[in-house]
């Protein structure tokens, strides 16, 4: 029994942190602007949070793990910028605090 509670509490406090960023996806920058002279990769969608950690995870961290998230596949697709076209935040209706957050990209290649 104690194996079990000592799983549920480290499972609970794993929700609690952002997303990480893969190595290198730091280097992607996030714009506002479509940036000039670039090429056009496709649309990225970063996300974190759900009813299960909404009450364990800051909306500090899940609006990072979202970002880490769209910086992650931006980098993998070999994106060096992306351009944030959306940034939501959708709230439980019971409590009204921020259960999840979903932010929606363009990733460019630019030289």
């Amino acid at each position: 029994m104690r194996k079990i509670s000592m799983c549920i509490c480290l499972l609970s406090l794993a929700g609690c942190a952002a997303k990480r960023l893969a190595p290198g996806a730091q280097a992607v920058l996030l714009v506002n602007e479509a940036p000039s002279n670039c090429q056009f990769l496709g649309e990225v969608v970063g996300s974190q949070g759900n009813w299960w950690t909404d009450d364990v995870t800051s909306t500090k961290n899940k609006m990072v793990g979202a970002r880490n998230e769209l910086r992650n596949q931006a980098f993998a697709m070999g994106a060096t910028h992306v351009q944030i076209m959306e940034s939501r935040n959708t709230q439980s209706r019971a409590s009204f605090d921020v259960t999840n957050t979903t932010v929606i990209g363009n990733a460019f290649r630019c030289p």
